[in-house]
């Protein structure tokens, strides 16, 4: 399968801060990929290295053949960056801002923006400077859509959108990926909502990438188990499937990719006397909390 995105022992600092250091991912064609982290992780500058507005400090950033600094107009076409949710040109009204955008992009499909600005109920004539915020990241996602990318960068594509709006443009971007070949790469503070549209996770931890998986491998070998134990407190993990736990009272949670047996295993290897053993189903964004923790 062809990679859309390459990078390779990525590292950024910013002076002495380490963002950073050896990150590796690929992001394939025809897949919508999820970049997850908390907040100050490393996802918008991940973005800004992509785009070429940020070299890294080390390591080297292929998009679509080209290094990431170095890209070339043609290449920059073939990209639709969505970059904080706005519109610079906000006197332009919905008709007046597709005209002028479409003179820059020679593969422009004014039906995708109309079509989607349409569904959301945008007047025409609206000026953007009087729109919600949430009517203008519509608009912004109408014009990436229209440019027709083979590529998406979408950074945090949720922003002003309400519950409804999200689920409309989520349906949308689905159908529009498969319907035409395209490649997503998004990140957005709403992990509910990327559950239901990605294909792939990767999610950032604290100065590394912790996982890189297929979004229905990973929900199906990471596990949450609970137990009751008399000194939950005590007990330590060092194994390396075991990434997270939780201490309640006399009520343990832990968040592995050790299967049932083998936590079982662990426990009686450690002398550990529990009870009640049982595996929890999660959401996504469960998940993602019990990997990276909640602090």
């Amino acid at each position: 399968m062809e990679n859309v995105i390459e990078c390779i022992n990525l590292t950024h600092k910013y002076g002495n801060k380490l963002v950073y250091e050896n990150m590796n991912f690929t992001v394939q064609k025809g897949r919508i990929f999820g970049l997850l982290g908390k907040n100050g992780m490393g996802k918008t500058t991940s973005i800004n290295i992509l785009m070429g507005f940020l070299r890294p400090t080390s390591g080297r950033c292929m998009i679509l053949g080209d290094e990431s600094h170095k890209l070339t107009p043609r290449v920059r076409a073939r990209i639709g960056l969505l970059h904080e949710g706005h519109v610079t040109y906000d006197f332009m009204n919905v008709t007046q801002i597709e005209k002028f955008y479409s003179r820059f992009f020679p593969n422009w499909k004014k039906e995708f923006y109309y079509d989607l600005v349409d569904r959301m109920h945008v007047p025409h004539q609206q000026v953007i400077s009087h729109m919600s915020c949430g009517q203008r990241s519509q608009v912004a996602l109408g014009l990436i859509l229209a440019q027709n990318p083979e590529l998406m960068i979408l950074d945090d594509y949720s922003m002003g959108l309400d519950a409804g709006y999200r689920m409309l443009f989520m349906d949308f971007l689905t159908d529009y990926v498969r319907a035409y070949n395209k490649t997503v790469f998004m990140t957005s503070h709403i992990i509910q909502d990327m559950e239901k549209v990605i294909d792939d996770a990767i999610i950032m931890g604290y100065q590394k990438l912790l996982l890189q998986a297929p979004l229905k491998e990973f929900m199906r070998t990471f596990h949450r188990y609970i137990f009751e134990t008399p000194y939950p407190e005590k007990i330590t993990f060092q194994e390396e499937g075991v990434k997270n736990t939780e201490v309640i009272r006399n009520h343990m949670t832990v968040y592995t990719f050790c299967e049932r047996a083998e936590l079982e295993n662990i426990l009686s290897a450690k002398g550990v006397e529990y009870k009640d053993l049982a595996e929890e189903s999660m959401t996504l964004e469960e998940a993602f909390i019990g990997l990276t923790g909640k602090y």
